[in-house]
């Protein structure tokens, strides 16, 4: 009986994969946070290369600490029912833990810390905590089992890197690598064994949906920088032309996400032999893309604030690195759908690349343009390629194999 109640939180056949009205407001709160960690890159921007380094370095980290929350949250959603009321209560505290995950991001490495380690914490583990007593005595209860036992084991380097500022950094880095290193590896436990993600059945409609919405979310953020950022200028031509120039760059990565590949992802799941395998790789690829995104915006508002500024190194790792970084994890992306890459994306990487030291010369704004530019001539590629052929269907190397006899947990 404890087995029926238990299963009756998994998604069967029968669940609809498309994502739900509960999970796009489980994405709002990101639109936020994302935001937050900006903001943080755009005050980072104005001391010495090395302190900039650094200081993006630590906002790398606590980026990747909101990457970890949603992706565990969207696997959650992949594998239980949404609709069932346990689940909605773990979406929803989870909602408010990144909430206060965003509010303090600003200042999470300073005053903050205590508050930002505390609701991540809470939420790594009382979430597979919860969902563990809703499964009762099912074979698949061994998963939040795992998950709450790692993060257990790096909630003490949390909490003690928040409450000693000295050694607070280390301590995070090393209790981020376990929960990282957790995930890749199964999370393994004595006499468990692990249960490796790209073992799993997932619902692959639902998971190429969520990969879709985050980056449209990254993109949604970028929006609002742009928005923010020239509402709070004073309008003139040439503010007028970087906020123009940024929105171009912005509905450019949109259309080069999207052609083909960004469309086919649902496909390439459900064509795979091992699902589990390409959407774990499809996840690292879509962290690269976003952060290529969230550093574009970052060049937005460089550009929108000063376009006749001479277009410095520091800033041009921003307004032609994050799009250069895009491009590379797109590169990758269109591997897994299709096995191949289009010489086009590498063109565009390479120009972007080589292009750099030559636009320290020129204003902001130029460098803007000339971003503009390559990615135009990038999309324009895919629609030259594209016109009179057929579609073209998913051909992944990833996840070809056929699984084996699926065990409980899978």
């Amino acid at each position: 009986m404890s087995d029926q109640r238990g299963g009756a939180l998994l998604r069967t056949m029968a669940s609809p994969e498309r994502a739900t009205f509960l999970e796009l407001f489980f994405d709002l709160v990101f639109v936020f946070a994302l935001t937050r960690v900006s903001q943080r890159l755009i005050t980072d921007i104005d001391g010495s290369g090395e302190a900039m380094a650094a200081d993006v370095g630590r906002t790398l980290l606590l980026f990747l600490v909101l990457w970890h929350v949603w992706t565990i949250t969207t696997w959650v959603t992949s594998r239980y029912e949404p609709e069932r009321v346990v689940i909605q209560v773990v979406v929803v505290g989870t909602m408010f833990g990144s909430l206060v995950l965003g509010v303090t991001l600003p200042r999470a490495l300073e005053e903050r810390a205590l508050p930002f380690a505390l609701a991540y914490v809470l939420m790594m583990v009382g979430r597979p905590l919860v969902i563990l007593a809703a499964l009762r005595g099912h074979p698949r209860r061994t998963v939040p089992l795992r998950l709450a036992a790692w993060a257990g084991a790096s909630a003490p380097l949390w909490l003690a890197g928040a409450l000693v500022p000295g050694a607070r950094l280390p301590l995070w880095v090393v209790a981020l690598a376990v929960d990282y290193l957790g995930t890749y590896l199964g999370w393994p436990l004595p006499r468990l064994g692990s249960s490796r993600i790209r073992s799993w059945l997932v619902a692959g409609e639902h998971l190429a949906e969520r990969y879709q919405q985050i980056f449209l979310i990254a993109l949604g953020e970028s929006v609002l920088v742009i928005g923010v950022a020239y509402s709070g200028e004073r309008f003139s031509r040439q503010g007028a032309a970087a906020f123009t120039l940024a929105f171009l760059v912005t509905a450019l990565l949109w259309r080069i996400y999207f052609h083909r590949a960004g469309f086919l992802l649902a496909e390439a799941l459900r064509r795979a032999g091992s699902p589990g395998r390409l959407a774990e790789s499809a996840a690292q690829t879509h962290l690269v893309m976003v952060l290529g995104v969230l550093a574009a915006a970052v060049g937005y508002e460089l550009v929108i604030a000063h376009p006749f500024d001479p277009a410095e190194p520091r800033w041009l790792v921003f307004v032609a690195g994050g799009p250069a970084l895009f491009l590379a994890a797109r590169s990758r992306f269109e591997y897994e759908i299709f096995g191949r890459v289009s010489r086009s994306r590498l063109a565009g990487l390479l120009a972007l690349v080589l292009l750099a030291p030559v636009l320290t010369a020129g204003s902001a704004l130029l460098a803007l343009g000339v971003v503009a530019g390559v990615l135009a001539l990038v999309a324009f590629a895919d629609v030259r390629h594209a016109r009179g052929r057929p579609p073209e269907s998913s051909a992944s190397p990833i996840g070809r194999e056929m699984l084996g006899e699926a065990g409980p947990e899978a």
